[in-house]
């Protein structure tokens, strides 16, 4: 284990994130962390900056952001960049001996020793050089995003948990598995359904929803055994791999079942796109709705000689659109035939939290989303 206590962190995500109450509120008051509170999350970078935080919880779209601010800059001048991702790939090499429990050898020490001469200032420029703990959570994030910022030096992890489960069910940070969210936490079980629902029980697990007994009975047994409404898959060491909310998981006209969840993920790594939502069910292929990233796209586009940065422009704008079929097709390299993005549109629009498509915790909101982009989708398939 590890003492986290007196640490400093900052809380910047909604209240009604248990995350969120988890750390700032419920872990802060018994380990007396240092707790720097950001009013608005926009301004994060900032407050990161002057806190310093040692520990640092985020969802895959914050540790995204990060990812492009860093990117973009660093690639802007060839020969910066190439001994940036040189930097960054012994970085990399050397946090998969430490996942490992191993002692990373000498040659690859003294490597790692000049190459973070390279990286300890994009660290410090995150405002994330003195982190100890870095977590991200509340859905997957994406495979491109985890190497770069294990690269960097920080040794991010992911974890599992619902509000039900008072935040986490599955987490490490020690022997850490890319794609995985750990094992079962202390004092905890977890096991899967049939149908590969996640199941879990603990003294962590609620007691059931405010007078609502019967959505109570639909998902807590007697025994006092969770269904989450996840798919998972858990391996030979016990770590859980989250597949799709059991709800959220596409069937095509093909009859394919395919979770949206990874796609999104692995969309929003590009730096350009914001949001992503995949649209597939009963349609004879996928494709998706995009959203640009307010604060990446218009740096691209004045790099690039755009000179109106309108999201409506950007949007309708043929290299902008040229450069996210880069990416799209970059993704699709990584997934199945069938789960490729066949076709794209991207919106005019800004998605922000609590919204017609995003919760409060920033998860899409199919439904909504389906209905008010009805049009734009039916074109997708005319």
């Amino acid at each position: 284990g590890f003492d986290i206590a007196g640490m400093r962190m900052v809380s910047y995500l909604p209240m009604a994130h248990i995350a969120e109450r988890n750390t700032s509120h419920y872990a802060g008051i018994m380990q007396g962390l240092e707790v720097t509170t950001c009013p608005d999350a926009g301004r994060i970078t900032t407050y990161l900056g002057h806190s310093r935080p040692q520990i640092f919880f985020a969802v895959p779209r914050v540790w995204e952001k990060m990812y492009a601010s860093v990117t973009s800059v660093v690639h802007a001048d060839e020969a910066k960049g190439a001994a940036f991702d040189a930097a960054l790939a012994i970085g990399w090499e050397a946090s998969e001996y430490r996942a490992r429990g191993e002692e990373i050898p000498g040659d690859l020490a003294e490597s790692l020793i000049t190459a973070d001469i390279v990286l300890a200032p994009w660290r410090r420029a995150l405002g994330l050089d003195e982190c100890k703990v870095a977590i991200s959570g509340a859905a997957p994030i994406p495979f491109e995003i985890f190497r770069f910022f294990r690269g960097l030096g920080l040794e991010i992890s992911e974890i599992y948990g619902l509000s039900e489960t008072y935040g986490p069910m599955t987490w490490t940070p020690f022997r850490v598995k890319a794609g995985t969210v750990g094992p079962a936490i202390p004092g905890t079980e977890l096991r899967l359904g049939e149908d590969g629902e996640v199941i879990c029980r603990g003294g962590n697990i609620f007691k059931g929803y405010l007078d609502h007994p019967e959505k109570t009975a639909e998902v807590l047994t007697a025994d006092g055994w969770f269904h989450t409404g996840d798919i998972g898959v858990v391996d030979d060491d016990g770590y859980l791999k989250i597949v799709d909310r059991k709800k959220e998981l596409i069937i095509t006209a093909g009859g394919k079942n395919i979770s949206p969840a990874n796609l999104e993920a692995a969309l929003k790594a590009s730096p350009l796109i914001g949001q992503a939502c995949v649209i597939g069910e009963g349609r004879p292929f996928l494709s998706a709705l995009l959203v640009l990233d307010t604060e990446v796209a218009p740096v691209w586009a004045s790099m690039h000689g755009i000179s109106e940065p309108s999201l409506e422009a950007l949007a309708a704008n043929a290299d902008i659109r040229a450069a996210i079929q880069v990416d799209v097709d970059h993704v699709n390299a990584q997934f199945s035939k069938a789960e490729g993005i066949k076709r794209f549109t991207i919106l005019s629009a800004e998605w922000d939290a609590d919204s017609e498509e995003l919760t409060p915790t920033m998860k899409l909101k199919r439904r909504g989303i389906s209905a008010k982009y009805a049009a734009e989708i039916e074109a997708l398939y005319s």
